[in-house]
């Protein structure tokens, strides 16, 4: 991850912030649990904290086997390991910072996992392209406080990256607590912890938010 204007940097910039010590992160479920796997010592780096993680993933639990899973803002690949873990069937991760896209594909073959797709890049220019095909379950998890949370989610209904009824793991600065969502976003659930709001939303063409 990185502060770069659509980079992969996640909440606050701690670097590391729930990694089990300096420069790794724990799968806390699935067929990976207990997997520590090393993460770059990048600027900005911080994996989605165990805590937040257990919560999320037990929110989504019904809905992972067979799912495919986008992870927009990809950094250390801790959201999209811990969907594939559980079973979904396929990962896309976005990330603009090559040294990290680079280590989370060597994770992933670290792994033996071919299910899932890391692509090194700008994630608002990427998502501008279109998808060829929609996901089910969606991770946001930005850099903070540079207006990407609501620019990826009308990126994301605009160009036809989620499935009727998708599942988006929203996850920003506290602050922004009753921000309000784009058209076909209704909130499910949501939480705060210290500096970190985080929320679930479903997506259903033509509703109102």
């Amino acid at each position: 991850m990185s502060r770069n204007r659509s980079s992969a940097g996640r909440g606050p910039g701690t670097k590391a912030s729930g990694a089990m010590g300096s420069g790794q992160v724990r799968i806390i479920g699935g067929q990976w649990r207990s997997r520590k796997l090393p993460i770059k010592d990048l600027e900005g780096l911080r994996p989605t904290t165990d805590r937040v993680r257990e919560t999320l993933f037990n929110w989504i639990a019904a809905d992972l086997p067979h799912a495919r899973v986008l992870d927009c803002f990809g950094g250390s690949g801790a959201l999209a390991l811990e969907a594939l873990s559980r079973y979904a069937s396929f990962a896309k991760v976005f990330e603009l910072q090559r040294e990290a896209a680079n280590q989370l594909k060597a994770n992933l073959q670290t792994l033996k996992c071919d299910c899932a797709e890391v692509v090194n890049g700008d994630t608002l220019a990427l998502l501008a392209a279109g998808a060829a095909e929609g996901f089910d379950i969606v991770f946001i998890d930005p850099p903070f406080r540079k207006g990407l949370a609501d620019a990826t989610l009308i990126a994301l209904k605009d160009h036809g990256w989620l499935n009727e009824d998708a599942l988006v793991y929203l996850e920003t600065e506290s602050e922004l607590v009753s921000m309000p969502l784009p058209q076909g976003f209704t909130e499910l659930k949501h939480k705060t912890a210290g500096q970190v709001c985080y929320r679930l939303l479903q997506f259903t063409p033509g509703e109102q938010a």
